[in-house]
């Protein structure tokens, strides 16, 4: 049973519906997905909902939640989350609050800087609830001022760069503690792309349910280190392609087997 689990939709920074990732996944032959989107659980219901009409598909309930430690970002994914769990619920509203304020500040930056964008058309861009980074990135690529999500955010929007503006995060022991009250298990996404490799063990101590050992932004090294890591600490090996919409062809790429997974086959 294979299974993506990380994916986003256009109710975070993804560019697809939570309908038409479920097609797309269908469509590259995976038997689940799970929904992850940054601080937010509003494309949960419609995936899960549209997913009833096709046999042997499931979508997990997830989440991705940005924290931060030693001023580098650190994101800790949740599944089998309670989407309707009062914490759940009260954090992703504060947490959509500070993304809006953070958008309205880096366009002020920009145009301080001589650009001429609008919190409106970032709104347009996101088509959902929430804004960030990469939606304010395709508004430059759309007015010509760069040419890809990742020029723009080395040369404006990464922490340290011009027109970066911090926001309220959790902190990791936060996010942990609110994925697992709400009945769900905490990963440590992506840890390969740390520049700080002992923030995994300050993870391991902070009480982490498992790792992305697989990911789209792994190489083979990492990702065997990272297995070994999870392997003689115990914890949940799993992966997935981080996909957003940009790149098609990672869609269940990096993909895993859910029945190597006990936990989460169980809670299937």
């Amino acid at each position: 049973m294979l299974f993506d689990l990380h994916v986003h939709t256009n109710h975070s920074d993804g560019i697809f519906s939570p309908e038409e990732v479920v097609n797309l996944a269908l469509a590259r032959n995976l038997q689940g997905i799970a929904i992850t989107d940054h601080d937010t659980i509003t494309g949960i219901s419609p995936a899960m909902e549209y997913s009833k009409r096709f046999h042997d598909f499931t979508v997990i309930p997830g989440i991705e939640f940005s924290t931060i430690y030693n001023d580098e970002e650190v994101h800790i994914l949740g599944y089998f989350i309670n989407p309707f769990d009062s914490s759940i619920l009260e954090i992703t509203d504060k947490l959509k609050k500070s993304r809006l304020n953070r958008g309205i500040n880096m366009v002020k930056k920009f145009n301080d800087l001589g650009f001429n964008i609008t919190i409106d058309e970032v709104i347009e861009t996101s088509g959902g609830e929430l804004i960030g980074r990469p939606h304010i990135a395709r508004v430059l690529i759309n007015k010509g001022y760069v040419n890809s999500i990742e020029e723009a955010f080395n040369k404006y929007l990464d922490r340290g760069k011009p027109a970066y503006v911090e926001r309220y995060r959790l902190a990791i022991e936060e996010a942990i503690s609110i994925i697992n009250n709400s009945g769900g298990y905490a990963i440590l996404a992506h840890p390969g792309l740390l520049k700080d490799k002992s923030i995994i063990e300050y993870c391991i101590n902070a009480g982490i349910d498992g790792i992305e050992c697989i990911h789209s932004k792994h190489n083979i090294l990492d990702a065997e280190y990272l297995k070994i890591i999870a392997k003689t600490n115990n914890l949940i090996i799993t992966g997935g392609s981080d996909f957003h919409g940009d790149n098609l062809e990672i869609l269940g790429k990096f993909s895993v087997d859910i029945n190597n997974i006990p936990k989460f086959k169980e809670m299937i």
